[in-house]
């Protein structure tokens, strides 16, 4: 059986921090979880889980655009899942952009409605329409 040490942190707003160390190689992963997904979605009213998840790319507040730019061009890979238990952001990031990935999804947790606008969110609700019918409505 494998074992692998991590510290977890209590912020005092309730924010739980699990830290591993490895430096090996000079990048560093961020994982952000919300526990959130689509079986918190009533019947008839679904995919807003997913909706959400491409928000969360489009800008925040102090950051107003997206949140892809800046860590592609530091070299990071990133994305987003969704599931019926929770929502994932991620970061693979050199570690000297660790604050980078952090600020920004700090930004994004707690600014993100001062970014949104029906624009974005149409965008969106259609890139995710058209993930559905590519996903589910094409089967043969």
């Amino acid at each position: 059986m494998v074992t692998i040490a991590f510290e977890k942190h209590t912020l005092s707003n309730g924010l739980d921090v699990i830290l591993h160390e490895d430096h090996t190689i000079p990048v560093v992963a961020v994982n952000v979880w919300y526990h959130v997904g689509s079986k918190d979605e009533e019947m008839g009213r679904t995919g807003f889980a997913h909706l959400f998840e491409h928000v969360m790319f489009e800008g925040s507040k102090h950051h107003n655009s997206s949140h892809f730019e800046p860590l592609q061009k530091a070299g990071a890979n990133l994305n987003g899942s969704t599931t019926p238990d929770r929502t994932n952001y991620w970061e693979d990031v050199p570690t000297n952009y660790l604050d980078l990935a952090l600020w920004l999804e700090a930004d994004r947790m707690g600014f993100l409605l001062d970014a949104l606008d029906q624009q974005r969110l149409d965008i969106q609700r259609d890139v995710v329409k058209n993930e559905r019918r590519q996903s589910y409505e094409n089967r043969p």
